[in-house]
């Protein structure tokens, strides 16, 4: 197989988009709203993809859409809150998913350390301080340094193939 300067395979000319989407659309991740404060007005953007990144620092990561129109106003406030919605914030998820219009209207929040919006009622809070943004295709890779957190009892949003979805524990052993 020839690879590039990098040592990479190549990427198939014939890629299907659209298995794509379907083979990762079967990875089950949670779902969070993004929150910041830029020029005094509160901003967001419904997030799914979200990680913890480091211990020793503290560090997350998320990835933005490149054609967010919320993220750059994130990424100039320097700082945001990763809220981890419960399974009864579908209505969250939903507002903050659309573009345009008042997000933060009838969502009741307040600030966490670094200024940025914590939600209300929210699974768990990570606030950060925005540390590293790398260009990632037709997204960016944000790591955020974790100054604050915290959690609630509940169960996860959770989005899986293209839709909203809640867990139902394991019983027992396996």
């Amino acid at each position: 197989m020839t690879r590039d300067e990098h040592g990479r395979a190549p990427i198939p000319s014939a890629l299907d988009i659209s298995q794509f989407k379907d083979v990762m659309g079967r990875f089950a991740t949670g779902v969070s709203v993004v929150t910041a404060i830029e020029d005094d007005v509160p901003v967001g953007f419904t997030c799914q993809t979200f990680v913890s990144l480091s211990i020793d620092p503290p560090l997350v990561a998320l990835a933005p859409a490149k054609s967010s129109t919320s993220w750059p106003r994130i990424a100039l406030a320097g700082a945001f809150c990763v809220n981890v919605l419960a399974s009864d914030q579908v209505a969250v998820g939903r507002k903050f998913a659309r573009s345009g219009g008042d997000k933060f209207d009838g969502v009741s929040w307040r600030r966490g350390a670094t200024g940025a919006p914590v939600i209300e009622d929210v699974l768990a809070w990570v606030d950060c301080e925005l540390e590293l943004v790398h260009d990632a295709g037709d997204h960016e890779l944000v790591v955020g340094r974790v100054i604050g957190l915290g959690a609630s009892e509940g169960a996860p949003l959770i989005f899986y193939r293209s839709s909203f979805a809640s867990i139902c524990p394991l019983t027992g052993s396996e």
